[in-house]
C-alpha cells in the first residue's frame, strides 16, 4: 500500500475529523475565555487594586538603559493565563462529567431481550404442535 493511500485512509477516518473539529472549537472557546478573563473579570480586580491594569503588573528586574529594553517579570499576564486555564479546565470537567452521566444512564437503561434465533422459534413451534396433539 502506498504512502498516499495510507495517508488518505488515516485522514478521512471519523476520529481524525472529529478531533480536528474539537481542536478548532477548543481554540475558539479559548479565545472566548481569554476575553472573559481579560475584558470582564480582571478590570474589576484592577479597580480593587487601585486603578491598575492587572495585565500590566510586572516586577522590573533591570531598568531600560542605553536603548536596551527593561527586563521584567510580567506576573499580571501570568495571573490572567492561570485564570483562563482554571475556567477552561472547569468547563471541560463539567462537560466530561455530563457526558459520563449520559453514558451511565444509557448503560443502565433496560435493554430489550434479544430476538430468539430461527432454530429456537422452530423448536418452539414444534413443541407447541406436539402439545396440541396429545
Amino acid at each position: 500500500m502506498s504512502i498516499m493511500k495510507e495517508f488518505k485512509g488515516f485522514a478521512v477516518k471519523g476520529n481524525v475529523v472529529d478531533m480536528a473539529v474539537g481542536i478548532i472549537i477548543g481554540v475558539a472557546f479559548g479565545k472566548i475565555v481569554s476575553s472573559l478573563v481579560g475584558d470582564i473579570i480582571l478590570p474589576p480586580v484592577g479597580v480593587l487594586l487601585g486603578e491598575v491594569d492587572s495585565t500590566d503588573m510586572a516586577l522590573t528586574i533591570k531598568k531600560a538603559a542605553g536603548g536596551l529594553p527593561a527586563v521584567v517579570i510580567g506576573y499580571g499576564k501570568f495571573i490572567q493565563t492561570v485564570i483562563d486555564f482554571i475556567i477552561i479546565a472547569f468547563v471541560i470537567f463539567i462537560a466530561v462529567k455530563g457526558l459520563n452521566s449520559l453514558k451511565r444512564k444509557e448503560e443502565e437503561a433496560p435493554k430489550a431481550p434479544p430476538e430468539p434465533s430461527t432454530e429456537v422459534v422452530l423448536l418452539s413451534e414444534i413443541r407447541d404442535l406436539l402439545k396440541v396433539r396429545k
